[in-house]
């Protein structure tokens, strides 16, 4: 992972022209935490869904709002407090929360890292418990 992002920040330094994140711990460890929790949840998912359509279904129907609160559609500080609200404790928001949070050179506040740990742990254990093999 250290290297992904190595080659993500050299590639966008080269060409790009976008300056190095201030605290690359902070952003290592926010990327850690985001990938942890969407990959809990694409388990979850997995271990719910009978079959690979319904899957590919449930997954859309999780991704599409999450990607909606965390601001790619419209921008989260235009959108009314309430749905901003919502946006800090989605996924996606607290990724893009802590992960813009480290890129500016301050290590992310304990709200977007905890939210981001919550959805690791308990999709992970959702996960474990439903997941069979067949």
């Amino acid at each position: 992972m250290a290297v992904t992002l190595a080659l993500v920040v050299t590639v966008s330094i080269v060409f790009v022209g976008i300056s190095v994140p201030k605290s690359p711990a902070a952003m290592v460890l926010s990327i850690a935490l985001c990938m942890a929790a969407l990959f809990a949840i694409g388990l979850t998912i997995a271990a719910l869904a009978r079959t690979s359509g319904a899957a590919r279904g449930l997954m859309a129907a999780a991704l599409y709002p999450m990607m909606f609160f965390s601001g790619l559609y419209y921008p989260v500080q235009l959108m009314p407090v309430f749905i901003q609200d919502i946006s800090n404790y989605s996924p996606l928001g607290a990724a893009v929360q802590a992960i813009g949070d480290s890129w500016g050179g301050q290590f992310p506040p304990a709200q977007p890292l905890l939210v981001l740990v919550a959805y690791a742990l308990v999709f992970g254990f959702l996960a474990k418990r439903f997941f069979r093999w067949e």
